[in-house]
């Protein structure tokens, strides 16, 4: 039951952040723009434990030195160009280190007036710029 898997008890063993399985599956999604929240959830020190009672991120404790180095880095780098590309090496370290196994890409379809012109982002909700769309005549 959704439930009980997804329940932030501690005391239950049952839930994800307990991860007492060799593998899951479930969609995690990153509605920011920027990846550093969401690149957090593989640093050691958001490992799941009973010491922080299960409330770390890092539910399947993966650990990885380099990985945390170039994290910490990337969190102090102002360079855009610098800061993208070292995101972009941490998700190369837990892809090559079969830590995540990117399986499937869910599409999606979205229906539009004809002359519609709006922006879509693969970071948010469709919605996003709503703003800013216009219809072409």
């Amino acid at each position: 039951v959704a439930s009980v898997f997804f329940s932030s008890d501690t005391a239950n063993p049952d839930t994800y952040s307990h991860f007492y399985c060799d593998m899951q599956m479930y969609q995690t999604t990153m509605p920011q723009a920027d990846p550093q929240f969401f690149m957090n959830q593989f640093t050691s020190w958001e490992i799941a434990n009973k010491a922080n009672k299960w409330q770390g991120r890092n539910i399947s404790r993966w650990q990885n030195k380099e990985y945390d180095d170039v994290y910490h880095q990337a969190e102090t780098e102002l360079d855009p160009v610098k800061r993208a590309a070292m995101f972009i090496k941490l998700n190369d370290l837990v892809v090559a280190d079969r830590y995540i196994l990117p399986e499937i890409n869910r599409k999606l379809s979205i229906g539009l007036k004809n002359g519609m012109v709006v922006h879509e982002s693969g970071w948010d909700n469709d919605l996003w710029q709503i703003a800013n769309w216009y219809r072409e005549s």
